[in-house]
C-alpha cells in the first residue's frame, strides 16, 4: 500500500467515522429525521474537503500496480467517501447528470475498470473483506447498531458460504455416495447458523436506529455519469450458490437470471467465476429425482435425501425469516413514516419500495418452493422428492 493510500485508510479509519457520527446524531434528534439537505453544513463540508484532500493525491498517483488487495482496499475507501457524500445529500443522482466528485469518479473507474467489479463500494467491503485494525473494522460510524448490523449480517454471509461450499463438494461425489450425507448436514449446520444471526438482528438492532442512521448510506450514487445501485446485503455468490445447487431456484428462469446478471459486477472476481460454475451444474434436486425411480426406495436414497429436504426447509426459513422479520421491520413499516419526496429514494437497488418488496417476496417464494402464479418456483420438483420419502 502506498504512503497516500495508508493515509487514506487512517483517515476513513478515524475523522471520517467521527464526522459521520456527529452527523447522525444530529439528524437523529430532529423532528424530521429525513429532512439531511441544510443541516450540519460546516460538518459535511469538513468531510467533502477532508476526503478531496486524499483523493486529489491518490488521482495523481493513479492506480499503482500493488496487487489486488491493495487496490480493492483502495476502491471500497473512495466508496465509502462517496457513499457519505449521498447520504448526506451533497451529491445526489436525482438532481446531477454526473457526479461532482471529479477525482474520485476518475480514479474509481480507473480501479473497478482494472479489476473487473463495480466501481463503488460493494458489500463485501463491509463484510468478507473488511480488514481489522486493533480490534475495530471500518464502518461509516461508530453506532453501535452499525457494528452490530456489520457484524452478524457477516456471520450470515460467511454460513451461506459455508452451505455452498458443503454442496459444491457432493456435485462432484454424486448424492448417493455416503459421504454425501456428512456434507448435507454440514450445510444444514451453516443454515442454521444463518437463521441464527438473522434472529440476533431481529430482537438486537434497533429499528429506529438502523432505518434512519445505517440504511442510508446504502443509497445509489454516480461514479462518473453512471448510477449504480447501493450494495445490499445479498451482493455476495454464496446465498444464489445455495438457490442454484439444491434447485430451488433456476438458471434457466428469465426472472432468476435477471437478478444473476444484475448482481454479477457486485460480486469479487473469484466469486463471479464461481457463480458462474454453478449456473453450468445439473441441480442435487433434479439429481435426486433422475434416481428416485429406481432407487426410490433403498435406505442410501432415503437418506440422502431426507438430509437434502432438510437443507432446503432451512434455507427457505431463512429466505421467510429474512423477509418477514427484516425487510418487514426494518425498512417496509418504518418507511411509512416517510413523506413522498423522501419515499422515492429509500431503496438501495433504485427502483420504488413496492417494487423492490414484491420483488422480494417472489424471491422468498422461490426459497420455499411454494406455488405462485406469477413466477417459476420448484414445488412440483420438491413435492414429487417428498411423496417418494412418504412425507
Amino acid at each position: 500500500m502506498s504512503a497516500n493510500s495508508e493515509a487514506f485508510d487512517a483517515w476513513i479509519r478515524s475523522s471520517f467515522v467521527e464526522l459521520n457520527t456527529a452527523l447522525e446524531d444530529v439528524y437523529f434528534t430532529q423532528e424530521n429525521r429525513a429532512a439531511v439537505e441544510d443541516v450540519g453544513t460546516e460538518i459535511k463540508a469538513q468531510i467533502q474537503n477532508d476526503g478531496h484532500v486524499f483523493i486529489a493525491k491518490l488521482a495523481d498517483e493513479g492506480n499503482t500496480d500493488e496487487g489486488f488487495e491493495n487496490a480493492f482496499n483502495l476502491l471500497g475507501n473512495l466508496g465509502l467517501y462517496m457513499a457519505s457524500m449521498r447520504r448526506h445529500e451533497v451529491t445526489n443522482p436525482a438532481r446531477e447528470a454526473k457526479s461532482p466528485l471529479r477525482e474520485a469518479s476518475a480514479l474509481g473507474l480507473h480501479i473497478g475498470a482494472s479489476l473487473g467489479v463495480t466501481p463503488r463500494f460493494a458489500t463485501c467491503h463491509l463484510s468478507t473483506h473488511n480488514y481489522a485494525k486493533n480490534g475495530t473494522i471500518k464502518s461509516f460510524t461508530s453506532l453501535p447498531d452499525e457494528i452490530l448490523f456489520l457484524k452478524y449480517n457477516t456471520i450470515g454471509i460467511f454460513a451461506f458460504k459455508r452451505a455452498a461450499d458443503a454442496l459444491k463438494r457432493i456435485v462432484h461425489l454424486g448424492v448417493s455416495n455416503p459421504v454425501s450425507i456428512f456434507l448435507f448436514k454440514n450445510a444444514a449446520d451453516a443454515m442454521r447458523d444463518v437463521k441464527a444471526a438473522n434472529a440476533t438482528l431481529f430482537s438486537d438492532l434497533d429499528v429506529e436506529r438502523f432505518f434512519w442512521n445505517v440504511r442510508p448510506y446504502y443509497k445509489p450514487y454516480r461514479v462518473g455519469r453512471q448510477e449504480y445501485r447501493g450494495a445490499n446485503a445479498g451482493d455476495f455468490a454464496g446465498i444464489n450458490e445455495v438457490d442454484l445447487l439444491l434447485g430451488l431456484c433456476r438458471g434457466n428462469d428469465p426472472y432468476y437470471a435477471q437478478l444473476m446478471v444484475d448482481k454479477m459486477q457486485f460480486l469479487l472476481p473469484e466469486d463471479q467465476a464461481s457463480l458462474r460454475d454453478c449456473l453450468r451444474r445439473r441441480p442435487l434436486l433434479d439429481e435426486f429425482l433422475l434416481l428416485a425411480d429406481r432407487h426410490g426406495k433403498e435406505p442410501w436414497f432415503q437418506e440422502s435425501a431426507s438430509v437434502f429436504l432438510d437443507v432446503c426447509n432451512l434455507h427457505g426459513e431463512a429466505a421467510a425469516q429474512h423477509h418477514d422479520q427484516l425487510v418487514d421491520s426494518f425498512i417496509s413499516r418504518p418507511s411509512t413514516a416517510l413523506d413522498e419526496k423522501h419515499l422515492s429514494q429509500v431503496t438501495a437497488s433504485g427502483p420504488p419500495l413496492e417494487v423492490l418488496l414484491r420483488s422480494l417476496e417472489i424471491l422468498r417464494d422461490m426459497r420455499l418452493a411454494v406455488k405462485r402464479d406469477d413466477a417459476q418456483t420448484s414445488w412440483q420438483e420438491v413435492d414429487k422428492l417428498k411423496q417418494t420419502l412418504g412425507v
